[in-house]
């Protein structure tokens, strides 16, 4: 019965031993793969995390905005600009700042220019207006015959009042403010009678937004003759400004990182000239029997208001017939 018993009790032993064994592996190997588990998943969440610092990087690395510098010599009309006075530089910084900066609008205005210049520049040349002046009429109008809040119309801008004083027609059914070649003849007269009157091309410049009169006034009362003297309204003081900053970055692009190829400008309209001095019914009717749209023709001739032309008095108008439509 010994023998027996003992066996037994070693087997009972051995038997006990075994399920401890296993009693203690099994929490220790559960608590290891939900170890594992939130390890893993706390692993992911890290990485996801630096994904996202990695993703958002700082502005700089994506796009910069570089401060500018202003250029050592500048000039309107040959007039030389005063850089040495602090105000004038910060001045001239800021529409310089504005218009770079100011990306689509600078290349859309650069694009046009290869459009409009080529018109603009022998018709200043022919009435005897300096060449800096196609800048104003770039900072007038954008290089569009539109119309400002206040009513000034067509690529110069000019009043109603102001165009029937000098000699334009501007009625329901004619508006020479919206013809380009008889607009330009109008702004050299006016800012040549300017500049006679108050001395200098750069105050001429200020007046064609101000007034003749109210910067006579203001040159009297400051006891001043010279426009960077001026103490002005915000839109005056910082009109020649704009015009100086649309020249240095229309002159000079690529300094102020406007890049372009020859193709992406926008091409100059070729046309011929119809003159006519009776009355056009249908306008439409008109531009078809020249081979070309009522849109095509309207577009080449912006001072025709209306679809038809009345011209009651007969007096001789000449309409352009666009080539390249």
């Amino acid at each position: 019965m010994k023998k027996p018993i003992r066996f037994l009790t070693i087997i009972t032993f051995v038997a006990f031993a075994f399920f401890l064994m296993n009693a203690a592996q099994m929490p220790k190997s559960n608590f290891n793969q939900s170890q594992t588990s939130s390890y893993n998943s706390s692993l992911k969440d890290t990485n996801r995390q630096n994904q996202r610092i990695t993703t958002k990087k700082n502005v700089s690395d994506l796009y910069e905005i570089k401060a500018i510098k202003l250029p050592k010599y500048i000039d309107f009309a040959g007039e030389p600009v005063p850089l040495n006075k602090a105000n004038i530089r910060e001045r001239l910084d800021r529409e310089i700042l504005v218009n770079t900066y100011w990306q689509s609008n600078g290349l859309l205005l650069i694009k046009r220019a290869n459009k409009y210049f080529p018109i603009i520049e022998p018709l200043l040349r022919l009435h005897d207006l300096p060449d800096d002046f196609k800048y104003l009429c770039v900072a007038e109008s954008g290089l569009m015959n539109n119309k400002s809040g206040a009513g000034a119309a067509g690529f110069w801008h000019f009043l109603k009042g102001t165009a029937r004083e000098y000699g334009l027609e501007v009625n329901k059914n004619v508006d020479e403010r919206y013809n380009l070649e008889k607009a330009t003849a109008m702004a050299a007269k006016y800012l040549r009678a300017s500049k006679n009157r108050l001395g200098s091309w750069t105050l001429a410049a200020a007046a064609y937004n101000a007034g003749n009169a109210r910067i006579s006034q203001r040159m009297r009362e400051q006891n001043v003759e010279n426009y960077y003297d001026l103490y002005l309204n915000d839109e005056t003081s910082r009109y020649v400004f704009r015009i100086l900053a649309l020249k240095e970055i229309m002159s000079n692009p690529e300094k102020y990182g406007f890049l372009f190829e020859q193709e992406d400008l926008y091409e100059p309209i070729h046309s011929y000239e119809v003159e006519v001095d009776t009355p056009i019914t249908n306008i439409a009717n008109f531009a078809n029997k020249y081979g070309v749209t009522y849109k095509e023709l309207k577009l080449e001739n912006a001072w025709l208001r209306e679809t038809k032309l009345n011209n009651a008095s007969r007096k001789k108008y000449k309409i352009r017939i666009p080539l390249n439509h």
